[in-house]
């Protein structure tokens, strides 16, 4: 089967990568397209240009080259709705509907739909002008969360210690920071506890857990500095422990999709949640409607099944009939290694060299903004610019690994944070003291 990837960053070299092992690729004869792609995924893809928001092109390549199933990398596309263009012309599609694609689409649809169906959450109000905004500050107390409402590439959430940063940050929102994902902004409860992801997958009816892992926001190490769209991330996450992986199940996806279903918005793909552990058990924070970045990558380093399979029975309402992936024991851990002045004014065409002798160490290096220049040359094209991913035994022992392939990398003009995984190395590290 000919299988199309739709995408360009690390996420989607990871999952290319994935699914040139699948049978669907390696055994049956298949061919994988991916677009735009990157040098990365180059090496197991076939690229193609193509503009995501012209749906009907993406429709004709599809039926010239005799593609039998698109997956969807990024969220844009989803929100505006092409998964369901090329529903609509008889091509399997991974990746929810317009519709169901609000749940990542709008932070206040995804919290209205938590009162509706009891899911638990962060307290919040939906503002639509910087006068509301103001106004409902005074029903909570600081740190104060502020979210824009749209998509903001994972940057458009604010955590506010003071009420005069909080003002300050309102006013940039609705004054167009985020442009139109900043319209409305909703406003939540500081919620304590310590952040985890749990990732489902789901033919709108079936759901199938897929792997958990622990991101790190911000750009400093010891999670100091702006958010960014995450800057490593390291899988299985044990603070999500199996009790907790059941509860947020049963009570926070579980729930999603049968509301989804239930209001006529039936939710197929894969269900990135956010959560928070607090003391009262996991909270929603967020919903992606797409595998998360760099948390792909650490799930396809574990992922021992075939990835094509279970993308495809998601997305033809055939999840029922596998049994449940399997994932390798041990961690998965990737460091992000960044182009200077990330999240701001990342330094584009920097050099990089060193990736064979990075992989050499056993680690697997993922391209998220590369491109080539003119003279054949590697260079970063983007903020994040590569994910360097190892796995071992333990969370220590995969953090060094990774690092030993970080430092065979030759990127002047990148950096990365030197404690991806901290946490849990210090816990290891206690645990095996007594």
């Amino acid at each position: 089967m000919n299988i199309l990837l739709l995408g360009s960053g690390g996420r989607e070299h990871a999952l290319a990568w994935k699914l040139a092992q699948s049978r669907f690729i390696a055994a049956e004869g298949g061919t994988l397209y991916a677009s735009p792609g990157n040098p990365g995924v180059a090496a197991h893809a076939e690229l193609v240009e193509l503009q995501v928001t012209d749906h009907a092109a993406v429709a004709a390549f599809c039926a010239a080259k005799q593609i039998g199933f698109v997956v969807v990398g990024p969220e844009a596309p989803l929100v505006d709705g092409l998964a369901d263009s090329l529903r609509g012309k008889g091509i399997a599609v991974f990746g929810p509907s317009r519709a169901a694609a609000q749940l990542e689409g709008s932070k206040g649809f995804t919290k209205d739909l938590c009162e509706r169906a009891g899911i638990p959450t962060a307290g919040y109000v939906r503002t639509a002008s910087l006068a509301d905004a103001l106004a409902a500050l005074d029903r909570f107390a600081a740190p104060y969360v502020l979210k824009a409402d749209g998509l903001a590439a994972g940057k458009g959430v604010v955590i506010a210690e003071s009420r005069q940063e909080a003002e300050d940050a309102l006013a940039d929102m609705f004054g167009g920071a985020f442009g139109q994902a900043g319209a409305e902004v909703v406003i939540e409860e500081f919620m304590e506890g310590e952040e985890a992801s749990y990732f489902a997958i789901t033919d709108g009816s079936t759901i199938v857990p897929f792997g958990c892992a622990q991101d790190h926001k911000r750009v400093g190490e010891g999670d100091t500095g702006p958010n960014t769209g995450g800057m490593g991330a390291y899988s299985p996450a044990p603070v999500l422990t199996p009790e907790l992986r059941g509860e947020a199940l049963q009570r926070i996806i579980a729930p999603t999709v049968h509301t989804m279903a239930q209001e006529g918005m039936p939710y197929s793909g894969v269900l990135y949640a956010g959560l928070m552990l607090t003391r009262d058990g996991p909270k929603l924070v967020e919903y992606n409607c797409r595998f998360g970045d760099p948390e792909c990558q650490v799930l396809m380093m574990r992922l021992e099944s075939d990835l094509g399979e279970y993308l495809y029975a998601c997305a033809t309402n055939s999840l029922s009939s596998l049994p449940p992936p399997k994932f390798s024991q041990g961690t998965a851990l990737t460091v992000v290694m960044a182009a200077k002045g990330y999240p701001d004014t990342p330094a584009k065409g920097g050099a990089i060299k060193g990736i064979a002798e990075a992989e050499a160490t056993g680690a697997k290096v993922f391209h998220a903004g590369t491109a080539l220049d003119g003279s054949g040359t590697l260079v970063a094209s983007g903020g994040r610019v590569l994910n360097v991913t190892a796995r071992a035994p333990a969370v220590a022992e995969a953090q060094q690994a990774a690092y030993r392939a970080v430092d065979a990398i030759d990127f002047p003009t990148g950096f990365c944070r030197r404690d991806i995984g901290w946490r849990e190395v210090a816990r290891e590290a206690k645990r095996a003291e007594g």
